[in-house]
């Protein structure tokens, strides 16, 4: 039983102060508890793994924000299992985040299968097959065609109607005694009708 706690304890980041690395952890147990982890020992088990993470590369280049390299790190550990678990590891991190999380949310994976998530070797083949299955699959690619417009045919009643309507316009008196008739014509229809 003391084994376990052991390990816990021995982690200590070399660089950074402790609030720098208490605000990563906040941060990375919030991001955790966005997807709907709320075992409390499956969290401890992942934000050990991503705070060592990013206290391997604070080592490296300690002006870096700790909290920002957990926020990375718990990405890159994400993308790189959804990548596993999907079969697809070379999708741009936007594509297989979204794949991942949509896949992840629509399988209820985090509840059905508490301490598969982001575990690297022990993940049930009936989890991996349901993301699989729930993940999104893209449709073909799109391609580009031009269209080429051509002009309508209307047929000869167009035609005439079209050089009718020019006629009209070169004689304004007559378009205003045909537009009068029309509205007398109207009336009558509506007279005729109301009797």
């Amino acid at each position: 039983m003391e084994q376990p706690l052991d390990t816990l304890n021995a982690f200590r980041p070399r660089t950074g102060t402790p609030d720098q690395w208490n605000a990563a952890f906040i941060r990375v147990e919030d991001y955790l508890r966005a997807h709907r982890v709320h075992n409390r020992l499956q969290q401890i088990t992942i934000i050990e793994k991503v705070i060592a993470r990013a206290a391997a590369r604070h080592a490296q280049n300690p002006t870096l924000d700790p909290t920002t390299l957990a926020a990375e790190e718990i990405d890159r550990m994400m993308d790189e299992w959804f990548g596993e678990l999907l079969g697809d590891k070379n999708l741009p991190h936007e594509r297989i985040a979204v794949e991942g999380r949509v896949a992840l949310l629509l399988t209820e994976g985090v509840e059905r299968w508490p301490y598969a998530f982001l575990d690297e070797k022990q993940v049930p083949p009936e989890f991996a097959e349901e993301m699989r299955r729930r993940s999104i699959q893209a449709g073909p690619d799109m391609t580009v065609t031009s269209m080429v417009p051509r002009p309508i045919e209307l047929g000869a009643l167009t035609e005439v109607a079209g050089q009718t309507f020019e006629q009209i316009e070169k004689w304004p008196i007559l378009r205003v005694i045909l537009l009068w008739a029309l509205f007398i014509s109207a009336l009558g229809l509506v007279f005729y009708a109301t009797r």
